[in-house]
């Protein structure tokens, strides 16, 4: 008999009602297994010693046997949960407890199935793998699928459901950077390369591990290096693996070789001046020096002084003559930040810089040679600014030459997991604190965060979070902004998103609520006698008066307050 699925996962009360938390005797049951809580943190950290002691195919094969026994183990559970085994419904246990169990949130594609004949074929959805986001936090961005104890888990599940061996490839993962991950199934024979698939399944006995050691510690360097971009491929003390990232990144590499005047454009925080000195630490100039500029915090009538020198007596004040900073970037870069405020005569000499090489300074008529690579930036859209006649038109094609677009951090998430280590590394040594890393669901909510303020706004986060984190305690949400005590704060409303999960949201409470409606029920005044009784009962204490009605204490706060 044939199955095709109707695309949507069943309710999940009949499996939720199977877990039970003895806590008094330290045990967490689903039905009459043993299960344990376990920290995805702690599970990246048992992923990152595997890959390093038995290199990546080793560790990827070990992940994937894990994950099997897994889903064995919850295919023998969803035949007890559910008896009918021929329904989709029953197949679909293998997906649910994946969600369940915080591991990844499944949406089937297409499910037909024939257990008699030994038919399958099956596609899902994954979402919020939490694989995916154990690896990259730990190695960053892949080349190849990683979600491999996950895979193992669809595997074993379906092969002991199926009584055959039933293979999953992952066509499509987060972990190389792709929106979501998507995974198929078939019957093992079914695959062009079901050795190679197969053979991740076969005991990998300890003996074979002592005679390749010596051959895994030669190559040890080169298996982790495969999870690391290359030196070209990066830009000088700059953090990121996102494809937007990485594609700056090869932009800078092009224009590193050359001595092409360089625009960079990207919104105020997104760290221009730090790719402008990878720019200048990549190339031939490395050596030489590096100068950096706001134009937009010197006076107008000294900016043309302070870029290009003055001789003495040029102006009341000029005592003496003096370089500017072009001089002093002599034979390296000058990078020019807010170029878009400089005067008209100090854009009249740069492209007389550009174009010619050489410059005199303000009052002197000595033409001086002068060999500068420029960088400039600016947050403004240059060409508007040619149109309103605030900026020259011929210099702004002579800087327009190669542009190249820094993208803001909202649009390269996946760098904000290494943007927090770097940043925490870099103020546990200025503060000589050791905090124990942010929280999950602190990085979850950072990770939705717009970031007006780019990697400048998370840098002063991660400042802060540090500052007001006590030794070996994790950095939680609250101590990011003074406003999470506000449940409108956009951070509070991306975490408490879909928080609820299926089956809680109506757990016998359905006939309450319907008679409450049905009595001329008002909101306003239910909630402040709620307010009031759990103050009663806690006898003034909020924080036990939070907990009674199931939320934090700022939000309690708030609410008593408004």
């Amino acid at each position: 008999m044939s199955h095709q699925s109707a695309l949507k996962l069943p309710t999940s009360k009949d499996l939720i009602s199977q877990i039970h938390f003895a806590y008094q005797d330290g045990k967490i049951w689903l039905d009459e297994q043993r299960m344990l809580l376990i920290h995805s943190a702690v599970m990246g950290s048992l992923r990152q010693e595997l890959i390093a002691s038995l290199g990546y195919e080793r560790a990827r094969g070990f992940l994937m046997r894990f994950g099997y026994q897994s889903g064995i183990k919850d295919a023998e559970f969803a035949h007890k949960v559910r008896p009918e085994i021929t329904t989709d419904e029953a197949f679909l246990v293998g997906p649910q407890m994946h969600g369940i169990k915080g591991m990844v949130r499944v949406e089937p594609v297409a499910l037909e199935f024939d257990i008699e004949k030994g038919k399958f074929y099956g596609e899902f959805s994954w979402f919020d793998s939490y694989e995916s986001e154990v690896h990259i936090n730990e190695f960053g961005m892949s080349k190849d699928p990683i979600c491999w104890t996950l895979l193992g888990y669809a595997s074993g599940f379906t092969s002991y459901y199926m009584g055959r061996k039933i293979m999953y490839k992952e066509v499509q993962c987060t972990g190389c950077g792709d929106s979501h991950c998507h995974i198929v199934g078939k019957p093992a024979e079914e695959w062009e390369d079901q050795e190679e698939l197969e053979r991740c399944l076969l005991p990998d006995p300890i003996i074979e591990e002592l005679f390749a050691l010596r051959y895994e510690m030669s190559t040890l360097r080169e298996h982790l290096d495969v999870h690391r971009p290359a030196n070209d491929a990066q830009i000088f003390n700059s953090v990121g693996q996102s494809k937007a990232f990485r594609e700056v990144c090869h932009l800078i590499e092009r224009a590193s070789s050359s001595t092409v005047t360089v625009l960079l454009q990207g919104e105020t925080g997104v760290g221009k001046e730090v790719v402008a000195r990878g720019l200048h630490q990549t190339s031939t100039r490395s050596e030489q020096p590096f100068i950096a500029v706001n134009c937009a915090c010197i006076p107008p009538d000294l900016i043309e002084a302070e870029l290009f020198g003055v001789r003495k007596g040029a102006f009341t004040g000029a005592t003496q003559s003096r370089e500017g900073k072009f001089e002093r970037a002599d034979g390296g870069t000058i990078f020019l930040d807010e170029v878009v405020e400089l005067s008209p005569r100090a854009q009249a000499t740069l492209l007389r810089v550009l174009q010619e090489g050489e410059m005199e300074r303000v009052g002197d008529n000595q033409v001086r040679k002068i060999d500068v690579r420029v960088v400039a930036a600016t947050n403004e859209n240059l060409a508007e600014a040619v149109e309103k006649g605030k900026f020259r038109a011929d210099l702004f094609y002579r800087l327009n030459v190669f542009p190249v677009n820094i993208p803001p951090l909202r649009e390269r998430t996946e760098d904000i997991p290494l943007l927090i280590e770097h940043f925490l590394e870099k103020y546990h040594s200025m503060y000589n604190k050791k905090t124990l890393g942010v929280s999950d669901k602190a990085l979850q909510s950072l990770s939705k965060y717009k970031w007006p303020g780019n990697i400048r706004e998370l840098e002063n986060m991660i400042e802060r979070g540090i500052i007001l984190t006590d030794n070996n305690r994790t950095i939680d949400m609250k101590s990011f902004f003074p406003s999470l005590a506000e449940p409108t704060h956009p951070l509070n409303i991306a975490s408490n998103t879909g928080e609820l999960c299926e089956g809680q949201e109506s757990s016998g409470d359905d006939d309450l609520i319907d008679q409450l409606l049905d009595s001329n029920f008002d909101l306003n005044h239910f909630e402040q006698a709620l307010l009031s009784r759990a103050m009663e009962k806690s006898k003034g204490n909020i924080t036990h008066a939070a907990h009674l009605l199931g939320i934090t204490r700022p939000q309690m706060a708030y609410r008593i307050k408004k």
